[in-house]
């Protein structure tokens, strides 16, 4: 069997909920989730486990799920941490496939809207192996360490509310 090519996520993004209430995956984004599912426009969406956002990812990811419950499982007993595998495989694999179009357009599932607390505007952030989708006010309430991300969403909705007010 040939192992799936790590993919790697990164950089930012944005989106304005659109015409028949669809959003946009960004262009690096879109390759990136393509290029992991060797071609399907398959974008993997999940609620974070920590954070009140979502997260992004394609197909290829889940061959890693057994690797990284093992890896985090072992890291609980090093640390004599409690570690709910059932759950952790729940939260990695409880997954929704979203399709989207050649332009990168797709119907974000309602249950998210609520999950991840997002109303007519998504932030992308890239994050190695998989992707964070915020609601730009859910990331702005962060602390420390953010910064960065908050500014570029910042820029990125002010650029894409501009787009949208000269058509």
């Amino acid at each position: 069997m040939e192992a799936a090519k790590a993919i790697s996520y990164s950089g930012q993004g944005f989106s304005l909920l659109g015409e028949k209430g669809r959003f946009v995956l960004p262009p690096d984004f879109r390759k990136a989730v393509r290029d992991s599912g060797k071609g399907e426009r398959v974008l993997c969406l999940a609620k974070h486990p920590r954070w009140k956002c979502l997260t992004g990812f394609g197909l290829g990811r889940v061959a890693q799920f057994e690797d990284e419950l093992d890896r985090e499982e072992r890291n609980a007993l090093d640390r004599k941490l409690d570690f709910d595998r059932e759950l952790r495989a729940a939260q990695l694999y409880g997954f929704a496939q979203v399709p989207f179009d050649d332009s990168g357009r797709f119907v974000l599932p309602e249950r998210y809207f609520k999950l991840g607390a997002i109303s007519d505007a998504i932030y992308f952030q890239g994050g190695g192996l998989q992707f964070t989708i915020w609601n730009p006010d859910e990331l702005a309430k962060l602390a420390t360490g953010w910064e960065d991300a908050q500014e570029a969403c910042l820029d990125l909705h002010a650029k894409a509310l501009a787009g949208k007010a000269r058509k």
